[in-house]
């Protein structure tokens, strides 16, 4: 089979998939109609793929042979609205595919059809992993995980869109690739009571702020500034009258991180520091620290067939650095089990500015088939080589 003749066959019949899973996009954990979807394409096919147990997610196997490799999708959308001008624009009020993962899904739904259609030829097995809630925390990748699915698996690729990288473009990096992404929360309580007599209470949105403003800038100073340990408090929430200090009061936000090793000590570190900034105060704090995921950790070896893969599909030329994140992806979790790396798939036009999570997001859906190419070239060169090594002579 020759891969770009494939491409070009069905590029188009992959665009309009694409355009309709934009046009019904579905919130983490409520991907079942994608998911029936995109398991219906398979099955015409003539594969096999196995739903998740809640159905909002699914693999799929191609192939046979000793060796297993994966490639991963995530099928959820985000709660924005979708503010294009587009034929294809979301039809679900307050909802739209913001971070390209219809694409992705159009991607690694093509690149598994694609080596379907090698019949016998193909040197192993590829396992395509559609995941949902990768926007959400608990994140689906661990539902894959639990759900047995990665094993077996001997290496996990994936790609991310990237508008600010041009059509045609790939970024590369090895070792991390994107921040760890946690979310704390900090509820404070103490005796309320009159603001003409705060000494007679517990001063709670004082506090509040104390934990707000201090916490994050003491927490910069406890660990190497090359981890970036972020801590950025979005939602604060206490009292309802100007002349009342209220007995309850929270404050919520995300913790980043550039460390894997920083990422570990976070959760104690941080609680150390609330509880040591509210103390004077007279509150009484309570932290609940919620785990996101890792950081992705690009695997050296798998970086290096992302690398031949993007070679043989667009040039030498084609690849281009590309700087670590302080966003979360959890891509990660796989990456805890088995080599693997993701690489960011250019997907921008010139001149546009478009970014990631916002209602205009979009894409050069020229990036596809390009897409396609790169992860099934991707697949087979690392069965390729994982045969060679195991082979005698």
């Amino acid at each position: 089979m020759n891969l770009d003749a494939w491409v070009a066959t069905h590029e188009e019949s992959l665009v309009e998939f694409r355009r309709h899973v934009h046009a019904h996009p579905d919130l983490s954990n409520t991907e079942q109609p994608t998911a029936a979807l995109v398991a219906e394409r398979l099955s015409d096919a003539g594969l096999h793929p196995v739903m998740l147990p809640k159905g909002n997610g699914l693999s799929c196997d191609i192939g046979s042979g000793d060796h297993l490799v994966a490639l991963r999708a995530d099928l959820d959308a985000l709660p924005l609205p979708d503010v294009k001008d587009v034929p294809y624009r979301s039809t679900v009020d307050g909802v739209c595919h913001a971070c390209g993962h219809d694409v992705h899904t159009t991607i690694v739904l093509g690149a598994g059809l694609a080596l379907a259609a090698m019949g016998d030829a193909l040197p192993g097995r590829v396992r395509l992993l559609f995941q949902p809630a990768e926007e959400a925390l608990p994140s689906g990748s661990l539902d894959v995980i639990n759900a047995g699915r990665l094993a077996g698996v001997e290496e996990i690729f994936a790609v991310h869109c990237d508008p600010r990288t041009l059509t045609g473009k790939v970024g590369l990096r090895v070792g991390p690739l994107t921040a760890a992404a946690d979310f704390v929360k900090v509820e404070l309580s103490g005796p309320g009571g009159h603001t003409a007599r705060p000494h007679l209470t517990v001063d709670l949105v004082t506090a509040l702020a104390r934990v707000v403003t201090d916490v994050p800038a003491l927490l910069a100073r406890r660990v190497d500034v090359r981890a970036a340990l972020s801590l950025v408090f979005g939602s604060v929430h206490s009292g309802v009258a100007p002349n009342a200090i209220p007995q309850t009061g929270t404050v919520s936000g995300s913790v980043r991180c550039l460390d894997h090793s920083a990422w570990e000590l976070a959760p104690k570190l941080i609680e150390q520091l609330v509880h040591q900034v509210v103390a004077p105060t007279g509150a009484v704090a309570d932290v609940e620290y919620n785990r996101g995921m890792p950081p992705v950790v690009n695997h050296a070896h798998s970086v290096g067939v992302l690398s031949e893969a993007i070679t043989t599909t667009l040039g030498h030329d084609a690849i281009v650095d590309t700087q670590q994140s302080m966003g979360g992806e959890d891509f990660s979790w796989y990456l805890e089990h088995c080599w693997g790396a993701m690489a960011r798939l250019g997907v921008g036009r010139p001149g546009e500015t478009l970014d990631l999570h916002q209602g205009s997001f979009d894409v050069d859906e020229a990036a596809i088939g390009i897409g396609v190419k790169l992860l099934a070239n991707t697949a087979l060169i690392a069965l390729r080589e994982r045969e060679a090594l195991t082979t005698p002579g």
